[in-house]
């Protein structure tokens, strides 16, 4: 995600519900974008330009009261000034040029736009692989804090000292402050890229293996069952990332939590104790994909994590984890 051309795409989005979590399933679209805001930096994180609309509503007719009280737009004026979404997000994309780094404040915007696109039967961002992008709040977290919380937009701008002079819940105004704060960030953690997995990968091919400086992730194609997902050799294989020869595993795999996620220890003779952890995510479609990470522990954490083993399950569908 580097080189001269580059274009971060800082956006935001506003949106609109249903009533009632019944209403949003009926309508096929759970949040309907009804603003669009983006700053555009180039590769040295200066900014090139600014988009901001209004979208007219075609699900949802009337405001969610929360979300009036919190974005402060009414009905009206997104049926007098909106305009039809297909419109907003072609224009959107021609205005973020070829091959955009996008960027967001957390990691739902992303999916919600792929969301309302496919909800228009609009091409998707991508083909049949997880869209890598900067998440602004954990690249925060890390240059800043601790590197694991996850704080609000506006906690972040007081942090940094950072004038407010403009309202907050609006779409430009919030990719104005995520902006400023992605400029403030330390060049060498933009290497942290996130993953939207909106759209999981097609195939073994195009699934996701990367290192960053402390950690290893892997994300998985679809699978029909869980039990399947469980039994696949790559998702549950332990394999040291530095030196890429499978491990064996000290502590196998085990669930603390009743299948929230599973742990497992491999311990490499050359790079020391790996932890691994594997979540379990649900696609829109009904299927199931695999989250893995891996991280060098010491001994003692080793240690903490198979005494846990010995009250923890094992996960279903595997005779010898």
């Amino acid at each position: 995600m580097g080189g001269t051309a580059v274009n971060y795409i800082v956006f935001d989005l506003e949106w609109n519900q249903g009533e009632s979590p019944k209403e949003q399933e009926l309508t096929g679209l759970p949040f309907e974008i009804v603003e669009i805001g983006a700053v555009r930096l180039d590769v040295e994180r200066r900014v090139t330009g600014q988009f901001t609309r209004l979208i007219r509503p075609q699900v949802y007719h009337k405001m969610h009261r929360y979300t009036e009280e919190l974005i402060h737009l009414s009905m009206e004026e997104l049926e007098r000034d909106g305009e039809l979404f297909p419109d907003v997000v072609t224009e959107f994309l021609d205005w973020c040029g070829e091959d955009p780094v996008f960027c967001t404040w957390g990691t739902l915007d992303l999916t919600e736009l792929q969301r309302n696109m496919e909800y228009y039967g609009m091409e998707p961002l991508t083909e049949g692989r997880p869209l890598p992008f900067l998440d602004v709040q954990k690249l925060f977290s890390l240059a800043f804090e601790d590197g694991k919380s996850r704080r609000s937009l506006t906690h972040a701008i007081e942090q940094q000292g950072i004038e407010a002079d403009q309202p907050f819940h609006r779409a430009l105004s919030d990719a104005v402050y995520t902006a400023r704060l992605l400029q403030r960030i330390s060049p060498r953690l933009l290497r942290n890229i996130s993953f939207d997995a909106h759209v999981t990968p097609q195939d073994a091919a195009h699934e996701v293996h990367i290192v960053f400086d402390t950690y290893a992730k892997f994300i998985s194609r679809t699978f029909e069952t869980r039990d399947e997902l469980l039994g696949d050799q790559e998702v549950m294989s332990t394999k040291c990332y530095l030196c890429h020869h499978n491990i064996r595993r000290k502590v196998k795999w085990f669930t603390p939590n009743n299948g929230r996620y599973y742990l497992a220890v491999a311990n490499c003779d050359r790079h020391g104790f790996v932890k691994y952890k594997l979540r379990i995510r649900s696609t829109e479609d009904g299927g199931f994909y695999a989250v893995k990470t891996a991280k060098f522990i010491d001994e003692a954490f080793y240690e903490d994590l198979r005494r846990l083993r010995r009250t923890s399950p094992r996960p279903r569908g595997r005779k010898n984890s």
